[in-house]
């Protein structure tokens, strides 16, 4: 008989393979209009997110275009690395015009909430109110969120090094957004936008259009409550799950 090589059965990767439709039209036109603000640096004033523009002036479309926008070489690499990674799959599953509503939905509800936040009766919000937001970051959030629903148990390398599941990078980055839009701090960065990303994502995904996921803060605890009575009675019962060498002496498994 004829011998085969042994087959690999393990294999590496980086990131989820090649671009999807909506991911690659995206990046596109990320990237174009980054060569564009490079060349016209005003165009910030019109096409980014400037609370006091949107409300005094009616520049309507503001809330759309400064996604599109961002301030730095870095800025737009790793916002459109996040879409890559974390937006690929999720267009593969949902479909390309889901994933663009999906998208959009997110990126105009971040401007909402930093638009809403800008007309707070405190100091703070006057910063805000006259700055102008720009970047895709409250889309990516919204993707993010969705990421570690689907896939609460995937691994995401914090800082390239420490493997943290999905669910709780989306806690992580979700408290961080949270406490520094409550603070007021965060060095020019629009935590307030990042949270109202994350926001609509769940509340979108809360309504069950998407596989079949349905969200419920209530049904989260019962299932943990439950779970964990479940996990007490096992261990009250002697119930293993057995399949180890020193369990043969057990009477359940």
């Amino acid at each position: 008989m004829p011998r085969y090589p042994h087959a690999r059965t393990t294999s590496y990767s980086f990131g989820p393979g090649r671009l999807s439709p909506a991911i690659r039209a995206l990046i596109i036109a990320n990237v174009a209009m980054f060569v564009v603000r490079i060349f016209f640096r005003g165009i910030t004033n019109y096409l980014g997110l400037i609370p006091a523009d949107l409300v005094e002036h009616f520049f309507v479309w503001q809330p759309f275009t400064y996604m599109f926008l961002h301030g730095s070489f870095f800025h737009i690499l790793f916002n459109m690395l996040a879409l890559w990674m974390f937006g690929t799959e999720l267009e593969w599953m949902w479909g390309t015009r889901y994933f663009l509503w999906y998208y959009f939905v997110t990126g105009l509800a971040a401007a909402a909430t930093t638009v809403a936040v800008s007309l707070l009766p405190f100091n703070f919000a006057d910063g805000i109110y006259y700055a102008a937001t720009i970047g895709a970051s409250g889309a990516i959030y919204g993707l993010l969120l969705a990421y570690g629903l689907y896939f609460p148990n995937r691994p995401i390398y914090l800082y390239l090094i420490f493997p943290i599941p999905a669910k709780y990078f989306v806690m992580l980055m979700g408290g961080i957004a949270f406490l520094s839009s409550a603070s007021g701090a965060g060095g020019g960065i629009a935590h307030t936008a990042h949270l109202g990303g994350l926001v609509a994502g769940y509340l979108v995904l809360a309504r069950g259009r998407t596989g079949g996921i349905r969200l419920s803060p209530w049904a989260e605890v019962k299932y943990r409550y439950l779970k964990w009575k479940l996990d007490r009675a096992k261990r009250r019962f002697g119930v293993y799950s057995g399949g180890r060498r020193d369990d043969w002496d057990r009477r359940i498994h």
